[in-house]
């Protein structure tokens, strides 16, 4: 299979040179996700909703690439000191649970944009006989 990926047209992606996400084979990585609309970030100052948003455009991502939530193999929140981490591990619980991937969680310097609380990466591992 050769190499597929998406582009969910923000500006930023065309200046930083990325891609929302990648499959090579069976595995697909989604980049950096955060709660963004056209107008900036979305629930300014609200970490459980913009936990729940970042992981529903991650999850977004990787389907348009043939990953199910079931798929999913590792994942990584990035937190902005400013926000609660309980609400955003309480986020991925919910999306996650019972099965649950692999998971670390980081606090980080902060992000581009300002505002932004929490930002989703994730990884999934599809059958090869998943192509899109």
């Amino acid at each position: 299979m050769k190499r597929q990926r998406i582009t969910d047209g923000g500006p930023f992606e065309l200046t930083a040179g990325y891609s929302r996400a990648v499959r090579h084979d069976n595995h697909i990585s989604v980049s950096g996700t955060a709660a963004l609309g056209p107008d900036g970030v979305l629930f300014p100052g609200d970490t459980y909703r913009q936990a729940v948003e970042a992981l529903r455009r991650a999850l977004e991502a990787a389907a348009k690439l043939g990953a199910e939530r079931r798929d999913v193999l590792r994942t990584r929140l990035l937190l902005d000191p400013d926000c609660d981490w309980r609400d955003a591990v309480r986020a991925h619980g919910e999306v996650f649970s019972p099965e649950g991937p692999a998971n670390t969680t980081y606090y980080v310097a902060g992000f581009i944009p300002e505002g932004v609380l929490v930002e989703v990466e994730l990884d999934a591992i599809v059958p090869l006989d998943n192509a899109i």
